[in-house]
């Protein structure tokens, strides 16, 4: 596909000066560079409105829907997924400004430039080259945009129930997820894909104790802030139990194949010990994220409260997660007199794993060896979260892939200040797409 780069980045760069940052305080929210967002599309891709007027579902969601002209060995209902909206960017800690869409030597600033408004003009781009040159899928193709992504909202789980309502269940749905990277694994040289066949479970919980409060110069022996310090302390001491999922397995197959046992071996037995992602991989995580007492030093706060983020990992769940939490507090309220409350914010179980023993997974291999040649693709499991898990109550072929090269740098910036993506990066992501829609 001849790409016509100076459109796709000055696009690219008018997508990232819209202000579409998510809060979940709605009050926050700037409506307006969302519809700002939507005219700029409807303007810059004139085939693709043409062809598919978008429905408009729930706050922000955008579905596409192109006809097919009849299934294909690939699938026979395909979903292309992306978000539009943006975590917040401190403006005064940026390099560049985060909305201004600076280009210099090649790279392209601007928050959401790698999350993941890169993929989003990457899918519109390639399509709208392929619809101006009276291409139409073989499949029935539909584009699924969300715009409260960052913030759990409800546009794509409403997306999926009008799916559900009208009795469609895709057969191959992409997301964002996994990259091509490199230094995948101890012993891989060279570049891998990455593809994420599960996700962890993510759920909010709040812990909190009252108290009868006071003034702190005659303070009790612990303070609802004390307890809810205690408590903190015993809920990272209390460590899930270690699990080997089918994405890790199949990943160490495929990355290690002689020294699969060893490494299963490893991480089941040592990968609370190693840390960081081997962890991860391996057990349900609990960080204490948020805190909370008192608004002045000298009194004593009535309620204490702490947040955490969860990480559901296999067969662990919500219910099992409260009962495990419970279990950690449990000798500090028998040895304290206290009573800890647990509430569920929000969060989901782990996702399904998607087949990788099917013609989807087999040609979504193709496709990404044909745009990077010589790649060594792999199932992996995402630790983050996607809105791609809503539609695994309607596939079993959810596949979690941000199709560019990232560096280890590059996946340090994605939420953090001076995100930026090369714009060579950004042109081989429109040809993958471009590769993908011929195989559709």
């Amino acid at each position: 596909m001849n790409l016509d780069t100076e459109k796709i980045t000055r696009d690219m760069q008018d997508i990232v000066r819209c202000k579409t940052v998510s809060y979940r305080d709605e009050s926050r929210i700037d409506r307006s560079e969302f519809n700002k967002l939507h005219a700029l599309i409807e303007e810059r891709f004139p085939h693709l409105y043409n062809v598919a007027k978008p429905l408009h579902i729930g706050k922000t969601g955008l579905l596409f829907h192109i006809a097919g002209s009849g299934g294909n060995n690939f699938c026979t209902c395909a979903v292309l997924m992306a978000h539009y909206d943006v975590v917040p960017a401190n403006e005064s800690e940026w390099s560049k400004p985060p909305f201004d869409a600076v280009i210099e030597n090649g790279v392209l600033w601007g928050r959401g430039t790698l999350d993941t408004k890169g993929t989003f003009c990457a899918i519109l781009e390639s399509v709208e080259q392929k619809l101006s040159e009276n291409w139409r899928p073989s499949c029935e193709l539909y584009l699924s945009f969300s715009g409260e992504e960052e913030i759990d909202g409800e546009s794509c789980p409403e997306i999926v129930r009008w799916f559900e309502k009208q009795g469609i269940r895709p057969d191959f749905v992409l997301d964002e997820g996994g990259a091509i990277v490199e230094n995948a694994f101890p012993g891989v040289k060279g570049k891998c894909a990455m593809i994420g066949i599960a996700e962890k479970g993510g759920v909010n919980v709040d812990c909190s104790i009252e108290s009868i409060g006071g003034h702190a110069s005659a303070p009790p022996k612990h303070s609802a802030a004390g307890l809810i310090a205690l408590a903190a302390c015993a809920l990272e001491r209390a460590s899930y139990k270690a699990q080997l999922t089918r994405p890790v397995k199949e990943m160490l197959a495929t990355l290690a194949p002689k020294k699969k046992t060893l490494f299963e071996i490893a991480f089941k037995l040592f990968g609370k010990n190693i840390g960081g992602e081997v962890n991860a991989m391996t057990h349900t995580t609990c960080a204490i994220t948020r805190l909370s007492g008192s608004d002045a030093y000298n009194v004593l706060p009535p309620k204490a409260s702490l947040g955490m983020n969860v990480r559901l990992l296999g067969s662990d769940t919500i219910e099992s997660m409260l009962a495990h939490m419970k279990h950690a507090v449990r000798r500090i309220e028998k040895k304290t007199g206290a009573t800890f409350s647990f509430h569920v914010v929000n969060g989901m179980n782990p996702s399904i794993v998607s087949d990788t023993h099917c013609v989807q997974w087999e040609n979504l291999k193709l496709i990404i060896n044909k745009t990077w040649r010589g790649v060594v693709v792999s199932p992996y499991l995402m630790m983050a979260c996607s809105d791609s898990r809503h539609y695994c109550h309607i596939s079993n072929n959810v596949y979690r892939f941000s199709a560019m090269f990232m560096s280890k740098e590059d996946r340090m910036l994605i939420h953090g200040n001076d995100e930026r993506i090369r714009l060579s990066i950004l042109f081989e992501t429109v040809q993958f797409y471009g590769n993908l829609l011929e195989a559709l």
